[in-house]
């Protein structure tokens, strides 16, 4: 272990599902760590999440670096799941059922075919599917089908009890959460020193973790050199009720313009729209017509269920849609954000990346092309 952390602290500014990871992690490993949370831990973008661990279906032409740093992640889930149930006694609801993919036109069954070929080359397991293979499958599907594709690896967690599971996980191996409470990077000599809360009062610590979502470049107190180009991108979303003995859809569903998610309780989750409208934070008709719309035309049985809730979210964006891992401009400052959708798939993984680079000081070869020096780099 590094030497500076086997008597020192940790702070991590941001208590959704990536900062309290990695808190959990190195309390595990007998760090003292505290996260500080700006509202109540794990109700921003992981509670707003689907839980979709699609690593596969997800990987789009031009990301393949990302495409194996999401599918490495997704390899970590089934034993992260259950040493997380084990630690906490919370069961996060991972379900193995695989993912179905759809196309509805013929344009769309070209799209699916284009993604398809590039997603196989990077070693996805997927099968392409019929209409009446689909339907075999999940016989809600509406009549008009021009293809599928079948993802057996992608799978789903229930992202709100996976934060709650974390969150009694990292306090029981003895981390420190600060919930309603907004911090600002405290920096001395170019170097971070901890965090200081709105009173003034300092909290020091040997190394500070940037892991603030969306919110994460607009931390008070970070220089311009590290302050991560990363903003909110809004997602409208609802939950729908079906019936948990007889639900109308058991694999997640990807449709040409939204994803169905169903849960073991009977919820079933459309999203999402993709909006640049800063933190605005209104359901709009526009947003929840597509929604439905979009749901409607892949899945016409669901008119008949009920609306149970609605909500936004605010993924945390980067300017190459990937994550910013790892030490920034700013010594003692490591950062953990920008995972736009892939936060919940990811968090595992980071959460391990960014614990071996504090406690050991490495750059792992899978974080190094998501280092934020990238964008530096890019600039120069």
């Amino acid at each position: 272990m590094n030497a500076s952390l086997a008597t020192g602290r940790v702070a991590i500014i941001g208590g959704g599902i990536i900062g309290l990871a990695i808190g959990w992690r190195l309390a595990q490993a007998s760090v003292a760590v505290d996260v500080f949370e700006r509202g109540e831990a794990g109700r921003g973008a992981s509670f707003a999440a689907a839980g979709m661990l699609a690593a596969g279906v997800e990987s789009e032409p031009g990301e393949a670096a990302l495409c194996a740093l999401t599918r490495r992640g997704q390899a970590l889930w089934p034993d992260f799941a259950a040493e997380l149930e084990a630690a906490a006694d919370v069961s996060v609801g991972l379900r193995e059922e695989g993912t179905i993919e759809i196309a509805l036109t013929r344009d769309d069954a070209a799209r699916l075919r284009h993604a398809f070929d590039f997603q196989r080359r990077q070693g996805v397991t997927l099968e392409w599917l019929n209409a009446a293979e689909a339907r075999a499958r999940e016989p809600h599907l509406g009549a008009q089908l021009a293809g599928a594709v079948f993802s057996p690896h992608d799978h789903q967690v229930d992202n709100r009890r996976v934060v709650i599971a974390l969150r009694k996980a990292f306090l029981a191996a003895g981390g420190r959460l600060h919930e309603g409470t907004e911090v600002a990077l405290a920096v001395e000599n170019d170097r971070a020193i901890g965090v200081r809360r709105a009173d003034g009062t300092l909290f020091a610590a040997d190394r500070v973790v940037l892991a603030a979502g969306a919110w994460s470049g607009e931390t008070a107190g970070l220089p311009a050199a590290a302050r991560p180009a990363v903003r909110p991108i809004k997602g409208q979303m609802l939950a729908l009720r079906m019936d948990p003995a007889a639900p109308l859809l058991r694999h997640v569903l990807w449709t040409p313009r939204v994803y169905l998610v169903p849960r073991g309780d009977g919820r079933l989750i459309i999203g999402a729209t993709t909006e640049e409208r800063g933190f605005d934070p209104a359901l709009t008709a526009g947003g929840l017509l597509s929604l439905l719309e979009g749901a409607w035309r892949a899945m016409p049985a669901i008119e008949d269920l009920a609306i149970i809730e609605t909500w936004v979210g605010f993924r945390p964006g980067s300017r190459d849609d990937a994550p910013l891992l790892g030490p920034s401009a700013v010594a003692g400052l490591v950062l953990a954000t920008g995972h736009h959708r892939n936060g919940i798939l990811l968090a595992p993984l980071t959460a391990d990346l960014i614990a071996r680079n504090l406690l050991e000081g490495t750059i792992d070869p899978a974080m190094a092309p998501f280092l934020p020096s990238r964008f530096a780099a890019a600039a120069a």
